[in-house]
């Protein structure tokens, strides 16, 4: 049986193209002939410095190299072709009339895949091309479903991740949800009471006062016992402080009932559905909740909170979760300010306030409201702000951040809302997160 009919049964040549590198004419023009025949594509050329300068136009699928060459000979052309990332994985056959072991060994660590002695053999040179360029081929084919295979579990990885982060967040929001709910519904009970019966004490206080005073004017000489008591008390300074004195608890009460309204905004469940809602509410319960973090302490003043608030349109969206994006920016504005703080006395910051400045404004074609969240803290690097909204990245120590706040406010903002969230930094120069929404 012919073997030329079943070679190409096992490979089809014709798309494949093959550089010859020889300085001999004869054995170009041999070798030329015999793969030209088999159907392949055939480039030629006479010494390893155009065989290099010929793959950087065209990359063949197979070299056939002459070892004995002028110039620069077959090993280091080889050399070359392989130190070269673009050609490094073309299979490279070395042609030689020399069979020493020594020679074979040395251009196989080199990089080729096989040796050919002269002179040739047409059956024996088309199965050893032939059978490299299958290996290649299904090389070629192997690395593309180890690629497509990698895109296919990079892109499982991150539904997993987003799922992940959704459940976290859900979760997150449904647990303090009925936390807050637990809470307010706790507090509003006494708060309800005390201040219902704080109207009844100062009705009750004032009448009582008046009596006193009638007395006094038709008792205007109470007995000795009588007067020493109220020396002793300082009746005249209860009388004056006591509508003060019911005034001020009620204003106490008012603060813990707006506090527990601010929970309430910030942690409400979100429906499957949105809801309009005024942001401003949103970034005040925020700001409320984060209060205890904002005062003055022995180390530092005060951080200032600087609300440059534009006039907006009510937003349609899942207030409860923006509110989780919010709390996450700002919990994190604080914590460069603190960590800028380091090494420096109570005098050095007053000099320098720590400030969170939040600008909320509607864009020019009126389509997006934008919320700007700058701190004048340490701020981050490049390589920081590249990374910030990766799954578990971290810049907090162990045990101090999980990596997953930035990741969540980004996928509430954009895959929730259709928005965007974008951050701004330099180092030493504080840091500024900007969020769109379309209206």
């Amino acid at each position: 049986m012919n073997e030329k009919p079943d070679m190409k049964m096992l490979y089809t040549p014709e798309d494949s193209l093959i550089l010859v590198v020889d300085d001999t004419t004869t054995n170009l023009e041999i070798v030329f002939n015999i793969l030209s025949n088999a159907g392949f594509k055939v480039l030629t050329e006479n010494d390893g410095e155009k065989a290099l300068k010929q793959v950087e136009f065209q990359l063949p699928d197979l070299i056939l190299l002459d070892v004995m060459m002028p110039g620069i000979d077959g090993f280091e052309t080889c050399k070359r072709l392989k130190e070269n990332s673009a050609t490094c994985d073309i299979p490279v056959i070395f042609m030689t009339a020399n069979s020493d072991t020594h020679s074979k060994v040395k251009g196989l660590n080199i990089g080729a895949v096989d040796y050919i002695t002269k002179p040739f053999h047409e059956e024996e040179l088309l199965a050893r091309i032939k059978t490299h360029l299958q290996l290649r081929n299904l090389t070629k084919t192997l690395e593309k479903r180890v690629l497509e295979r990698t895109s296919a579990l990079s892109r499982a990885l991150k539904d997993l991740q987003e799922s992940q982060l959704q459940l976290v967040q859900t979760e997150k929001m449904s647990a303090l949800g009925q936390l807050v709910a637990g809470v307010a519904h706790e507090i509003n009970n006494p708060v309800g009471f005390i201040h219902g019966n704080l109207g009844h004490a100062s009705v009750y206080f004032q009448n009582m006062i008046n009596i006193i005073d009638l007395y006094q004017e038709h008792y205007p000489n109470p007995v000795p016992e009588i007067q020493e008591e109220i020396a002793a008390i300082d009746l005249k300074y209860i009388l004056a402080d006591l509508p003060n004195l019911i005034s001020s608890m009620k204003e106490g009460i008012q603060r813990i009932r707006n506090i527990s309204t601010s929970l309430r905004t910030f942690s409400r469940a979100d429906s499957d559905r949105k809801v309009y809602c005024n942001i401003h509410d949103g970034i005040d319960s925020t700001i409320m909740i984060l209060k205890h973090r904002l005062k003055a302490s022995e180390d530092r003043p005060d951080i200032q909170v600087i609300r440059d608030y534009d006039i907006l349109p009510e937003l349609e969206c899942f207030i409860g979760q923006l509110n989780q994006v919010f709390m996450n920016l700002l919990a994190n504005a604080i914590d460069a300010l603190e960590e800028s703080n380091i090494g420096l006395t109570y005098m050095e910051i007053d000099a320098n306030p720590n400030q969170i400045l939040i600008q909320t404004t509607l864009t020019e074609d009126k389509n997006y409201i934008s919320i700007r969240i700058k701190d004048n803290g340490v701020g981050m690097s490049a390589y920081v702000q590249q990374k910030i909204f990766d799954y578990l990245f971290t810049t907090k120590p162990v045990g101090q951040g999980t990596g997953l706040g930035l990741s969540i406010a980004r996928q509430i903002v954009v895959e929730k809302h259709g928005g965007t969230l974008e951050v701004n930094s330099s180092i030493g120069q504080g840091s500024e997160f900007i969020i769109k929404l379309p209206i």
